[in-house]
């Protein structure tokens, strides 16, 4: 090995290789972007690993059997190679972020601007959330992982083979050796742990080490099953009735290159984030691009589809494309509070695609093509080193909370980090059934003689109620008892696959009502959740009329049935964020709202109708015309809810409020 080579030998360029990494990067796109379409599109970043693990074996074999082989020059080409579009990306979002980022979010995007500065970005996710999480949406750098995995396999790889190759091991049976123990790893970790079979580069590698196999192939063993190849060849073109059998191998070369496309297709169509991946399922991108790389130039799918100008010049801002297009997309949906628009997913794919162009020419590709220059790869690794400090500091100082974002919405910080365990009495009064460990306490309906009593049943929105009761307990003189349970709306004998639990919880609740007399009874739930879909079975109006008729049958008086809550498919807390952004942005909005909770909500009142009670609809009271109420000011804002519709301590003290106002509430006397 040499320490002072100027120049690594490269394998010869293949536009097919460039039409492949287009084929990737459009399906990761394409996936991030519009997951309906194709559902299996992150498998194009397992074709990334095996195209990199091919070229960059090939670099170190033939320069190792060469004796030209340069740690130096090695790491300074893949520092020039990655290192200028990274960085314009890491300071871009970190830009944006003092913008847009409330102080948690930023303070997590500092981290993993660090991360991806140290290439650790794996790991750090690997502690967090799932790929497939909602959560990660919302974090920029998400997609860095990948990058991770690679740079870790550019350090450890080169150094692994060098000491193999001085000590003449052969290096075809190390690779082989390394790639099926990674295989191993992979096949029983997804079995243990799927977020860190996604994450692990022991669990990775061996997509690589399928390119490094392939390399080595190609480079010393090309002509190794020269007379197995002809005869196949003969077989295959008799098969595809071939006049005469082409001596030029094509008929194979046509046959490894259909056959991988379509392992990759059928990968991009059959796989999706419910299969647990990588796992087995790995195996279709990985084996679809081997192939197809096998093939060669001159088969016709590599030589007309694939190399191909459009193709090519997909392949050419692969990286940068890759880089800008998730930071975009997940910028977008902050700013939205949720999920963005077509159109605004449709112009962030644009706009990332400009980006990557307009980086690869003026930054990137200059860069790389420089002949090796020690004082602007010193310059990149010093400003890389800036860069992910800048970013570690950002997450130590708990993301700048002076910043001006963090002044203004207060109020929508204090709603995304409300805590509502705490709110709701979880674990005492609120219960999650499908934790057998929980059951009602004992606080839940503790008895207070000389006062009136209001007792709350139903799930999670029910339980959302709770605080602006509990406010007005002392003022309006009455004891407050709470039963609720998640998922579980207040109708006995109603059967829910989801919550199998609800019938035995809702007999408890019954005898509860029987014991404790109550004066008042305020029954609510997500009714528009039970509509048939996803678990829920369809709202049992008859069993909710015959629910009522057995409280009346109990001597209670008071029965209130509550409507529906507003519903939004987004986070009614990160809508008004968008208020930074966009000033004419109204604290009251039909944005991202589900109006099928209206036909909830005359069902409901139809069915307080028919028995005779109260109904109570908080849609009357927090929407209009102009769109559901998510603020009681602009002045100060103070979300209701913390998320999609349970409403926070601020509006269930609000909406609770308006139920006295209003003298909807009613007590025995």
């Amino acid at each position: 090995m040499t320490t002072h080579q100027t120049h690594l030998s490269h394998p010869k360029y293949r536009p097919d290789i460039d039409g492949l990494r287009a084929v990737a990067v459009l399906a990761v796109v394409a996936f991030h972007a519009f997951p309906s379409w194709i559902r299996g599109g992150f498998i194009g970043v397992d074709v990334f690993f095996v195209i990199s693990g091919y070229l960059i074996s090939t670099i170190i074999f033939e320069n190792l059997d060469k004796g030209t082989f340069s740690f130096t020059v090695f790491y300074a080409r893949r520092i020039k190679r990655i290192f200028p579009s990274l960085l314009l990306v890491l300071i871009t979002c970190f830009a944006f972020g003092w913008f847009a980022l409330l102080a948690d979010e930023y303070k997590q995007l500092g981290k993993h601007i660090a991360a991806s500065a140290g290439f650790i970005s794996n790991f750090v996710l690997w502690n967090e959330a799932g790929y497939f999480d909602n959560s990660a949406e919302t974090k920029p750098l998400q997609h860095l992982w990948s990058l991770g995995i690679e740079e870790q396999f550019y350090i450890l790889w080169p150094l692994m083979l060098w000491f193999a190759w001085k000590r003449k091991f052969n290096l075809f049976i190390i690779t082989i050796i390394v790639a099926t123990i990674s295989f191993v790893f992979n096949i029983k970790g997804i079995k243990q742990d799927m977020v860190a079979n996604f994450y692990s580069p022991q669990t990775r590698f061996w997509e690589l080490l399928s390119g490094s196999l392939l390399a080595w192939i190609a480079l010393f063993k090309k002509d190794a099953f020269a007379n197995a190849k002809h005869n196949v060849n003969v077989w295959l073109s008799c098969i595809f009735c071939k006049n005469k059998e082409e001596g030029n191998g094509r008929t194979l070369a046509n046959v490894l290159s259909f056959v991988g496309l379509f392992l990759l297709l059928y990968g991009f169509w059959r796989i999706n984030k419910e299969l647990s991946f990588p796992g087995k399922w790995a195996l279709l991108p990985v084996l679809g691009t081997v192939l197809i790389i096998t093939a060669g130039s001159k088969a016709w799918i590599n030589r007309i589809i694939l190399s191909n100008k459009i193709a090519v010049w997909f392949g050419l801002i692969s990286f940068p494309l890759y880089l800008w297009h998730w930071p975009l997309l997940s910028f977008a949906r902050i700013i939205e509070g949720g999920s963005p628009s077509s159109n605004i997913r449709i112009a962030a794919v644009i706009l990332s695609i400009m980006l990557a162009w307009l980086t690869y020419r003026l930054l990137e590709g200059p860069i790389r093509l420089e002949k090796y220059n020690k004082t602007k790869v010193t310059f990149l690794v010093v400003l890389m080193t800036i860069v992910g400090y800048i970013g570690y500091n950002t997450y130590e100082r708990d993301g700048l909370k002076y910043r001006a974002i963090n002044k203004i919405n207060d109020g929508v910080s204090k709603a995304l980090s409300y805590d509502e365990k705490k709110g709701f009495r979880g674990g005492e009064c609120f219960i999650d059934l499908d934790d057998k460990t929980n059951k009602f306490s004992s606080i839940c309906a503790e008895i207070r003689t000389g006062v009136p009593s209001l007792l709350i049943w139903g799930d999670s929105h029910s339980a959302s109620l709770y605080r602006g009761f509990e406010s007005f307990a002392k003022s309006e003189k009455y004891a407050l008892y709470q039963f609720n349970a998640s998922g579980c709306p207040p109708i006995l004998d109603f059967y829910i696959n989801k919550r199998r639990e609800c019938i035995n919880s809702n007999k408890f609740v019954y005898k509860e009502i029987e014991r404790l007399k109550p004066d008042t009874i305020v029954l609510s739930a997500y009714w528009s959740m039970y509509d048939g879909t996803e678990g829920w079975e369809n709202l049992d109006t008859d069993k909710l009329i015959a629910t009522i008729s057995k409280l009346k049958s109990l001597g209670i008086k008071n029965i209130v049935l509550i409507g529906h809550l507003p519903i939004f498919t987004a986070n009614q807390a990160e809508l008004l964020r968008r208020r930074t952004f966009f000033d004419n942005v109204p604290i009251r909005t039909y944005s991202k709202f589900k109006s099928t909770v209206y036909l909830y909500d005359k069902k409901i009142k139809d069915i307080a109708s028919l028995t005779g009670i109260d109904f109570i609809s908080p849609l009357d009271i927090l929407c209009d015309a102009n769109g559901c109420l998510l603020s009681a000011t602009k002045e100060n804002i103070l979300p209701f809810s913390f998320d999609y519709g349970h409403l926070n301590a601020d509006g269930s003290n609000f909406l609770v409020s308006k139920f006295f106002e209003l003298k909807q509430i009613k007590f025995s006397h």
